[in-house]
């Protein structure tokens, strides 16, 4: 049940709200002190903001508040002209999604063909992308991993929510002839974390300011 006044629970909403960008439990620590039991406050703030026209939800394993989804269409004052994907970055970063960290090489040997540094240059606009520190191996290639804005966008609490095979089919956007594509290690395209050859695959960035 809420505590209306509760000390910890203010504290920690406090700090959320003032916050310019996702906060993780250590963070949150960092401003109100050991003596607070964060976790237990943030569990206790989820229920309490629950099906209100402002939500504390979990991303990776930061926490911030946002618009109820179903009330965003009530902030949005224009609509900023979208930008479509190319296939090659579709692909690009379903296989970042299901591979990270992981470098361009072994991007390329996943789609094989080879990948511009255009791009991961439109991912990381987009803010999906960050480069994840180097390969301790000759060379030291950069690596990539996908971000939290990544998981907003997509509605993704963990890359664990990301969908499986089963999902894929389901959604149309597997055909039975891609499992047999070998990818790199084996195993089937969307396993490799590649998108299947068939149809167009076009995702729109988010362009849309509140």
């Amino acid at each position: 049940m809420m505590v209306e006044h509760d000390p910890a629970m203010r504290a920690v909403e406090a700090t959320l709200f003032a916050a310019q960008t996702p906060m993780t439990v250590d963070q949150i620590k960092a401003y109100v002190g050991e003596a607070i039991d964060v976790a237990d406050a943030l569990t206790r703030l989820e229920a309490h903001y629950a099906g209100r026209g402002i939500e504390l939800v979990k991303r990776g394993k930061a926490w911030h508040f946002q618009t109820a989804a179903d009330l965003a269409h009530l902030l949005r004052r224009e609509r900023e002209e979208s930008r479509k994907l190319s296939r090659a970055a579709v692909e690009t970063l379903a296989i970042i999604a299901y591979h990270e960290p992981v470098s361009r090489a072994e991007i390329e040997g996943i789609r094989g063909v080879q990948i511009s540094k255009g791009t991961l240059d439109v991912l990381m606009e987009a803010g999906w992308v960050r480069p994840a520190g180097r390969r301790e191996v000759p060379g030291r290639p950069l690596t990539y991993a996908t971000t939290g804005e990544f998981l907003a966008h997509f509605g993704l609490q963990s890359r664990r929510d990301l969908p499986g095979i089963a999902d894929l089919r389901a959604a149309g956007l597997l055909d039975p002839v891609d499992l047999a594509f070998d990818g790199v290690q084996g195993g089937s395209a969307v396993e490799n974390g590649d998108l299947p050859e068939g149809g167009d695959s076009e995702l729109e960035i988010g362009d849309e300011s509140a």
